[in-house]
């Protein structure tokens, strides 16, 4: 192995003191992203099966160069970070694929509002979830209400509630006067 192939992976907390971010310096899934709440959610995707089989592992995200890992709440995280981060290494330098298929997203007709949504969210809001081990997708926009997901160490963070009204709900009323409210589901 040369020494640009060599993985190196850090941890990283999130907002959400039951997930943590590990980084690597390789992408792991560009311009994607899949998220399992638990076990019998994995579809496609070999690395979440072989993180599920640690019994600590509540959930997993994983997008661009990083995977958030949720954890069981009867579990430190002191005990159990080196193994994930040598379980990521040893896996990303096996070059093992991380997803075997993707599902086709939809190309339907957008409206200049949705796509007016889209653009804010991509540009100013999905930068800083993503810095915190998360990530956030629209979902529809209904009756001047956007629904967005919530993934990765944002589904059920507490502090992503206020982040959702006080920053996302926020921006999207300014610069959108048709949006009247932001509301969020988790994958």
């Amino acid at each position: 192995m040369e020494l640009q192939d060599v993985i190196t992976v850090y941890s990283e907390k999130t907002p959400n003191p039951e997930s943590m971010k590990f980084v690597a310096n390789k992408m792991i899934l560009p311009n994607d992203s899949v998220d399992f709440r638990n076990a019998e959610s994995v579809q496609n995707c070999p690395m979440a099966d072989e993180l599920f089989v640690f019994d600590f592992v509540q959930g997993v995200f994983i997008m661009n160069n990083f995977v958030s890992i949720t954890k069981k709440k009867e579990y430190e995280w002191f005990d159990i970070i080196p193994q994930l981060k040598k379980f990521v290494q040893d896996y990303l330098e096996s070059e093992k694929e991380v997803v075997t298929a993707s599902a086709e997203l939809s190309s339907e007709e957008e409206s200049e509002v949705v796509l007016k949504i889209k653009q804010l969210l991509d540009d100013h809001v999905k930068p800083a979830v993503e810095m915190d081990g998360g990530a956030i997708d629209f979902k529809s926009f209904e009756d001047g209400v956007v629904t967005v997901l919530m993934k990765g160490s944002c589904s059920g963070c507490p502090s992503s509630t206020m982040t959702l009204k006080a920053g996302i709900e926020n921006l999207l009323k300014r610069m959108v006067p048709e949006v009247e409210a932001v509301e969020a589901e988790a994958s």
